[in-house]
């Protein structure tokens, strides 16, 4: 599937690529994303935003996605299965689509064990 992205027309016209990782902060602080997004334009083709890194709660993967899209930025928005059921990840990634957001990879995600909920249950529907 094509995503008609700048970061894939980069990377199928085999181009060097550079990324930088954007991890959200433990809040709703817009302001946070807005500062290190900063020191990244200019310097990265796209912008990693983890989601939930180390199965810490963070402002969501998507909500930040979507704040760069505004600010012209291009993200790579990250999307665990540790957290969702293939139902929600459908609905997650249709909702990125209609904010904009182009780019995703999936991933795993660290165990929840090493988080702020280590009692939290894991869902890993698909993985």
């Amino acid at each position: 599937m094509k995503s008609g992205s700048r970061l894939e027309k980069l990377l199928t016209g085999g181009h060097f690529v550079v990324t930088g990782e954007l991890g959200p902060p433990k809040g709703a602080d817009v302001t946070v994303v807005e500062k290190k997004a900063n020191l990244l334009k200019g310097n990265v083709d796209s912008i990693n935003v983890t989601d939930n890194q180390t199965a810490i709660v963070r402002m969501s993967s998507i909500a930040v996605s979507a704040l760069l899209v505004r600010m012209g930025l291009e993200p790579n928005m990250q999307m665990v299965c540790r957290d969702r059921n293939r139902i929600a990840m459908q609905s997650d990634i249709f909702g990125a689509y209609a904010l904009g957001i182009r780019n995703i990879l999936c991933l795993s995600g660290d165990h929840q064990k090493f988080g702020n909920h280590p009692t939290a249950k894991n869902v890993f529907d698909l993985d």
